[in-house]
């Protein structure tokens, strides 16, 4: 393997193609954009009831990793379609496994949305 020189132009190249995977994700993935469509709601929310720096420290990751995992299930939808288009229970397998990492970190989202919203709403009743 060659090391190549650090270039200024293919880094910011591999940023293009970051914002073109981001893209894609936005065009093509239903559940990416639920996800998005959820985190804009919560952002607003964060707004409304003016949170602390810790929550939205909180927040802000919580929503980062959500779209994180997202981002690696439909990777791996991918790779697992272009490996096979057969269904087998294999592939199957590591799709409910990727699936379920989004699933737990929604869940781990949610769960932390819930904590910091909730004594707020009960405050404005």
């Amino acid at each position: 393997m060659t090391k190549q020189k650090f270039s200024i132009s293919k880094r910011l190249a591999s940023f293009t193609y970051a914002f073109n995977g981001l893209r894609i994700l936005l065009q093509k993935e239903h559940n990416a954009r639920i996800h998005v469509f959820a985190a804009l709601c919560v952002v607003v929310a964060g707004f409304i009831f003016n949170i602390s720096t810790m929550e939205w420290i909180a927040v802000l990751l919580s929503i980062g990793l959500v779209i994180s995992f997202e981002i690696i299930n439909s990777s791996i939808e991918h790779i697992a379609d272009l490996y096979t288009l057969k269904n087998t229970k294999k592939i199957k397998t590591i799709k409910d496994l990727a699936a379920a990492g989004v699933l737990t970190s929604a869940i781990t989202a949610l769960i932390i949305g819930l904590l910091i919203f909730i004594p707020k709403i009960f405050v404005l009743c």
